[in-house]
C-alpha cells in the first residue's frame, strides 16, 4: 500500500533518509526517525547508491490522469455544496450516479458511479448515507419523553 503524502513530501522523506546515513545513522535508527519501515530505507539506501539522488526521485502516479482537471474539480465541489436540489434532483440526496449526471451536464465528461468514491477522496470528501427516520418522527415529543419517561424507568430505587 501506498503511504501517505504527495510525491513530493515522500520524495522529501527519501531524501532525509540518505542525510541521515551520511550523518552515521544506521537503517534501524533512520527507520525509526522517519516512521518507515527498515525494508523501505534499505530499499532507498541500495537506489542511491545505483542510481544517487535521481533513483529516489518521485515517479508518476501509474494510471489514467483525470479528466477533471482542477479548477473543473473545484467547480463541482461548488455545485456539490450548492445541494442536489440547487442541480435540479428532487431531494437533496447526492447519490453517485446523480453526482455522475452533475459532471455529464456541467463538464460533457462520462464517470462510471463506481469510480465516484475515489473522485469524491480526492476532493477531501466521503460517501456517507442518510439515517433512515420515519416521516411522522416528532423530535420534540422524543427528547420530552427522554427527559422525563426514560429516566422515571431508568432510577433504580433507593435502599
Amino acid at each position: 500500500m501506498r503511504p501517505p503524502g504527495s510525491p513530493s513530501q515522500l520524495e522529501q522523506r527519501r531524501f532525509e533518509a540518505v542525510a541521515l546515513f551520511g550523518k552515521g545513522f544506521g537503517t534501524v535508527d533512520v527507520a525509526e526517525k522517519l516512521g518507515v519501515e527498515r525494508r523501505s530505507v534499505r530499499r532507498w539506501k541500495a537506489a542511491y547508491r545505483k542510481r544517487g539522488k535521481p533513483g529516489l526521485k518521485a515517479k508518476p502516479a501509474p494510471g489514467r490522469p483525470s479528466r477533471l482537471d482542477r479548477g473543473k474539480k473545484r467547480r463541482l465541489e461548488k455545485y456539490l455544496l450548492r445541494g442536489a436540489g440547487a442541480a435540479g434532483f428532487p431531494t437533496e440526496l447526492w447519490t453517485c450516479p446523480r453526482i455522475c449526471q452533475l459532471i455529464h451536464r456541467k463538464f460533457n465528461l462520462r464517470y462510471h458511479p463506481r469510480y465516484l468514491p475515489r473522485l469524491l477522496r480526492s476532493l477531501g470528501w466521503s460517501p456517507q448515507r442518510p439515517e433512515r427516520r420515519a416521516r411522522q418522527r416528532n423530535e420534540r415529543a422524543i427528547q420530552l419523553w427522554i427527559k422525563k419517561e426514560w429516566i422515571r424507568i431508568k432510577k433504580k430505587p433507593e435502599n
